[in-house]
Formats: structure tokens, C-alpha cells, sequence
């Protein structure tokens, strides 16, 4: 198998105001994955069903080649979890945490725990009650890093931390991923925070996949355009056109984004009668909000 997560076709429903529609994921093995989307777009409850936590309506799931949830205690023993709230005890102390998560983990390398509360900067004797958001957050990730997993499944790792705890949470995270080849699936909204570790980018919106890609082709190929004498319809055109706008609101010259550009295209242009001016890079935070938009069923195109 190649994939370490896969939901086919997955759907669940909360209510008539909200469900997951026919969610399709595949996590290469050994990728860094970031899953990205609004608050509320669904990200937590997607992982919830590949966690075994609830359970899809329709609809198939598979992590580390074994069948969810009907093999959820195989699955569990090999994946380290983060989720969006802790599930610490805040009258323990940092070391008597490590000692309890200890006894529900075969492989759980206490040699390695020992180890990372040295590299997170972390105080065994001291409190949780007492502990920053930043330093739960670093405890958190060493409790499942320490089970040694070939998945580290992180939900909003990073939300709420100030900027020396995220870069602590990320770094132990990419130390891991080279010293293990281990698969990482990473939820956040927090767009260019994933920008520099991931290779693999999935987006979610109003319970939706609305793209699945390697991160450099999402980054790479969303362009904006400048078009001066624009065709009225991109129906042919080679590339995927999200939007199109006016400059100034009038006049035959337009901004166009666009996905799935190749330098190559501007023969499209020539063809069609218009004149293609610039081609402007997006950097992924910008990319992922015309995605978003474009997604939208008040903004999509007719063309």
C-alpha cells in the first residue's frame, strides 16, 4: 500500500446545516500533509472518522492498511495523536503525564521522552495546572511523539501558541519526519505556517475536498494574469480559470487567476485573440483564498 491514510467517497452528517459530501483523501506514505480550511469547514470531524472516534455514514477509510474502525486497535497502537483540545491532567507534573500516557503504549520509548523534554524545554517536576498554552502544546506533541508512530496525526498543533512555541512544535516535528521517514497529517488553517514543511496539501471547505495536490504544483501552478483584449468564454482554455475581474471595472483588460498554468500556455492567448501581459506568482496563502472563493457557489464561473 502506498498510502498511509485513504477515505473513499466518506460522508456524515451532523444536521441539515452541516455534513461531510463524499470526502476523498489519499496520504502518500511518508509525506508531510497539510490539511487546510477555514474554522468550521470540517478538517476536526475528518479526523475524527479516520481516528475511529465516529463513525461514517457512507463511504470507506483505511490508515496504515488496516480497515477503520474495524481495526482501530491495530491502527491505534502505530499513530501518535494531537487533537485540537488537550487531554492532559492538569494535577499531574509533566514527568507523572509522560509515566500514565507510558502504560497505554507498548512502544512507548521512555528513553526518548526523556530526551524531548530536554529538546522542548520542558520542566518534568512541574505542574501542568501551572503550564503555558505553549508548553501544553510541546507536552502534547512529545506524549505522541514518544510512542514512537509511523502516523502523526496533529489537529491545530500550533493554534493560540506564540511564535518560539510554534517554531519548537515544528522543529520536533521535522527532526522526527528525518530521523523516521514517519507520515505526518497536519491540520491547520493557519495557511503560510504549512507553506514550508509540507509536500502534500489537501483544502477543505463547507465539509467539501475541494483540492488534493503536491504542495509545489498548488503553489507553482496558481497564477495571476493580466489579459488585455480578453475573450468573453475560457470554456477551452488549458488551464483552469477561478476568476476574472475588470480592471477598474471597465474596460477590455482583465485580472484572471488561474490553476494548472505552465509558461507553455501562452500560446492560449495568442489564439484567442488577447494579449497576455504578466503572469504574477501567488504565494499559497493567496492561492488558497481564490481556491476558496472559486469553491464557493456564489463565486464560481459559468465559463
Amino acid at each position: 500500500m502506498n498510502n498511509a491514510i485513504e477515505l473513499a467517497d466518506v460522508g456524515w452528517r451532523a444536521s441539515k446545516v452541516f455534513a461531510l459530501d463524499s470526502v476523498t483523501i489519499r496520504v502518500p506514505r511518508g509525506a508531510i500533509y497539510g490539511f487546510l480550511g477555514p474554522n468550521g469547514s470540517g478538517k476536526t470531524t475528518t479526523i475524527r472518522l479516520f481516528m475511529g472516534m465516529m463513525k461514517a455514514d457512507t463511504g470507506a477509510i483505511r490508515v496504515l492498511d488496516r480497515e477503520v474502525p474495524r481495526e482501530m486497535k491495530s491502527i491505534l497502537a502505530r499513530v501518535g495523536y494531537v487533537p485540537e483540545r488537550p487531554h492532559v491532567y492538569p494535577a499531574l507534573t509533566v514527568a507523572e503525564q509522560v509515566r500514565y500516557h507510558a502504560s497505554f503504549f507498548r512502544l512507548f520509548d521512555d528513553g526518548w521522552a526523556r530526551e524531548l523534554i530536554d529538546r522542548l524545554r520542558l520542566d518534568p517536576d512541574q505542574k501542568i495546572a501551572r503550564m503555558s498554552k505553549g508548553e501544553t502544546g510541546k507536552l502534547l506533541l512529545l506524549l505522541a511523539l514518544s510512542q514512537r508512530p509511523e502516523l502523526l496525526v496533529l489537529d491545530e498543533p500550533t493554534e493560540g501558541l506564540d511564535p518560539v512555541a510554534r517554531r519548537d512544535v515544528l522543529t520536533a516535528v521535522l527532526d522526527y519526519v528525518s530521523e523516521t521517514s514517519a507520515t505526518v497529517f497536519i491540520s491547520s488553517h493557519l495557511v503560510h505556517e504549512l507553506e514550508r514543511i509540507c509536500d502534500w496539501v489537501g483544502v477543505m471547505d463547507g465539509g467539501r475536498i475541494v483540492a488534493e495536490t503536491p504542495m509545489q504544483h498548488f503553489k507553482n501552478g496558481t497564477k495571476r494574469l493580466r489579459v488585455a483584449q480578453a475573450p468573453a468564454t475560457a470554456a477551452d482554455a488549458p488551464f483552469t480559470l477561478v476568476s476574472r475581474q475588470s480592471e477598474n471595472g471597465v474596460g477590455s483588460t482583465e485580472t484572471w487567476i488561474v490553476r494548472g498554468w505552465d509558461a507553455s500556455m501562452r500560446y492560449y492567448f495568442e489564439g484567442a485573440g488577447a494579449t497576455l501581459r504578466d503572469v504574477v506568482d501567488l504565494d499559497l496563502e493567496e492561492s488558497f483564498v481564490e481556491l476558496l472563493r472559486s469553491s464557493r457557489p456564489s463565486t464560481k464561473l459559468g465559463s
